[in-house]
């Protein structure tokens, strides 16, 4: 994936704050990270009628940013990309993955660890076991992203803040990337989006909800990007315990995936790897323990 000319996925805006910076700072990458992105002063409230209000956050700096690898810059860790998981068996130690070529492949290890999102694989095996607990919730809403390009080389709007458009039941924000566009997302509930059938049912939608945004985005880039996706739904996960024995354990969206409003989830996972990190010297590298 680092030398192809194109790799399939889909890539988010992640807003970092304390507690993720936090375990950044315990590996010496808070500064390397923080320097990719964009700092967010405050959030930016945009009427109905158009009208801009800034609302400051409080001391604690957040950004916006895409996250590059580091990890392997380390000697000792090896990054397979294009893998699958088929199999998870912690009792024996074993995964089995699937590469490139469609060719199974058994790996043997002392530790598990699931960083495999929401809808993890890991989690999956780990509900087979014994009083395992987990539940799952979609909420009635969906997101979809569209996108507001540069404007004459420069940012369309005020880059650092996060720009919110709040609608009642439904609303829109925006973040700055680093290539002078900004990444919006319309969080609505799917019986709104189910409505949006035609080019013209969403230009009047956003005539009538979002009609500052429009010349921002344009009306032919948006009439055509709007259906490019369907709404993708958001989901929170919870569930304990997070570890079986001392052969694998859970982190980040895998062991508890949270919606987005609350600006947590990539937080909350590095986080966890902090915790981790402090109960290893805890309890001096034993994993039993």
């Amino acid at each position: 994936i680092r030398v192809t000319k194109f790799a399939r996925g889909r890539s988010i805006n992640l807003a970092l704050s304390y507690r993720g910076r936090q375990a950044l700072k315990s590996i010496g990458l808070e500064d390397q990270i923080v320097a990719q992105g964009i700092p967010m002063k405050a959030r930016m409230i945009h009427s109905l009628s158009g009208k801009k209000s800034a609302i400051p956050y409080g001391t604690k700096s957040q950004l916006s940013f895409f996250v590059s690898s580091a990890v392997e810059k380390y000697p000792n860790a090896k990054v397979h990309f294009g893998h699958r998981l088929l199999k998870c068996n912690p009792e024996e130690g074993m995964i089995t993955v699937l590469g490139h070529e469609n060719d199974a492949k058994d790996v043997t290890c002392d530790l598990i660890v699931g960083c495999d999102g929401a809808y993890s694989t890991v989690r999956t095996h780990l509900m087979k076991k014994p009083r395992f607990d987990y539940s799952q919730q979609y909420i009635p809403h969906g997101y979809m992203e569209l996108t507001i390009p540069p404007k004459n080389g420069d940012y369309a709007m005020e880059p650092n803040y996060l720009h919110i458009w709040p609608r009642d039941t439904f609303m829109m924000i925006a973040l700055p990337n680093m290539n002078k566009s900004f990444t919006c997302t319309l969080f609505m509930p799917f019986e709104e989006f189910e409505k949006l059938q035609t080019s013209s049912d969403v230009l009047n939608f956003f005539q009538n909800y979002f009609p500052d945004s429009i010349p921002l985005i344009g009306k032919q880039t948006l009439a055509q990007d709007f259906f490019l996706l369907p709404a993708q739904p958001m989901i929170s996960v919870k569930c304990s315990s997070f570890h079986f024995k001392s052969h694998c354990v859970l982190m980040g969206d895998a062991a508890h995936a949270i919606v987005p409003f609350f600006g947590q989830g990539m937080n909350a996972g590095f986080e966890d790897c902090l915790v981790f990190d402090e109960l290893m010297d805890k309890f001096n590298n034993d994993l039993s323990k």
